[in-house]
């Protein structure tokens, strides 16, 4: 069983109209006024980091088999996401080996404090560097690697077993940080796999690339290992 997590904002959300038939779909709405019909109510605090972290502390007895986690408006990030959901509901069993699947087009590389993508992006006016060393250190305890390899737009499948491999109180530290570490969203963006215990991409079919543009999935070989 499959279910698909939504971490709303103001976005519109007619997509989910067109979903894969029998596909459960919890969304949880941060918008302050015309909340999503339906959803469950959050503090507008920690971005889609504290949603999903929510849901996983809530359900963490009652997890699907697998949990597909996406933004309110998924396809800037991962325009093949319908493609994606169809593609998982008919063969679940084919969504990645690992048990974590990063879902979206574009791989990307950072260092550990936020100097190749976070501190030129528009959207952070006053330059601010990202400490994922002491995001690191406060989620599990150590500095981290130097650099982080992730697909952008903090989207992907995950399965139940990878999940519950930490305990809950993990993910309540976890979703404490989330509202409290600055910018912490943009920090699990690059973390999820860490925070699952696992390595998403592998580094050596990067080949050396900081930034690889994916094709849709159904191009993709089964083999491939950045899923």
């Amino acid at each position: 069983m499959l279910e698909l997590v939504v971490a709303h904002y103001t976005e519109n959300l007619n997509w989910l109209g067109n979903l894969p038939a029998g596909l459960p779909v919890t969304v949880y709405d941060k918008s302050p006024i015309d909340t999503f019909p339906g959803a469950i109510s959050l503090p507008n605090i920690g971005r889609e980091a504290h949603t999903y972290l929510h849901y996983i502390v809530s359900r963490y007895d009652s997890l699907a088999d697998w949990t597909i986690f996406c933004q309110g408006k998924p396809f800037d990030h991962a325009y093949d996401f319908k493609k994606s959901l169809r593609a998982f509901v008919d063969e679940p069993e084919a969504i990645s080996p690992t048990g974590f699947r990063w879902l979206g087009h574009l791989i990307d590389t950072d260092d550990n404090q936020g100097h190749r993508l976070f501190k030129p992006w528009s959207k952070n006016e006053d330059g601010r560097g990202l400490d994922l060393q002491k995001f690191h250190h406060a989620l599990f305890g150590n500095d981290g690697p130097d650099t982080y390899t992730f697909v952008l737009g903090a989207q992907f499948a995950v399965q139940r077993n990878v999940l519950r491999q930490r305990p809950v109180s993990f993910y309540e530290n976890a979703l404490e940080v989330s509202s409290t570490f600055p910018d912490a969203a943009h920090c699990f963006e690059r973390s999820w796999d860490h925070v699952f215990g696992l390595v998403g991409i592998d580094r050596d079919w990067l080949a050396g690339r900081s930034t690889v543009q994916l094709k849709p999935m159904k191009n993709q070989p089964k083999t491939d290992t950045w899923v």
